[in-house]
């Protein structure tokens, strides 16, 4: 005797991983959580005297497609701000000028800027406590 027969499975998600600006570097959100899938399998199953002899896959049919799950990568550096300085952050370098000015950097910041320790990068050229103004 040869009846058929419907069994349900399950679909493994799979999992990419992005890079995201956003983040700061080598932290990792998960943007997309993955869900499985689910399969119907059909079998034709053959029976003697009341025992299965045997069981045959004949279709495959996907129920519900998975969700691949989304790993986003951060990939922003983190910028350290010289502690001599207030209001906008000042780069750590040889040597910071101002934005728009004449000087050469390599780094520039875009003031104004409060000195709250020593002017390291000569921004306050006329002494009143502010650079870039």
């Amino acid at each position: 005797m040869k009846r058929t027969v419907t069994e349900t499975g399950s679909i493994p998600f799979t999992t990419k991983q992005v890079n995201d600006p956003s983040l700061p570097s080598g932290s990792t959100k998960v943007k997309v959580p993955g869900v499985a899938g689910v399969k119907t399998l059909t079998f034709e199953v053959t029976s003697t005297n009341g025992a299965q002899t045997g069981k045959k896959l004949i279709r495959t049919v996907v129920t519900k497609r998975p969700i691949t799950r989304v790993i986003a990568k951060g990939t922003k550096r983190q910028q350290r701000c010289d502690p001599n300085y207030s209001g906008a952050c000042v780069p750590i370098a040889s040597d910071v000028d101002c934005a728009g000015g004449s000087g050469n950097g390599p780094a520039y910041v875009s003031g104004p800027v409060k000195v709250t320790g020593n002017d390291i990068y000569d921004l306050d050229r006329d002494g009143d406590g502010y650079g870039c103004d």
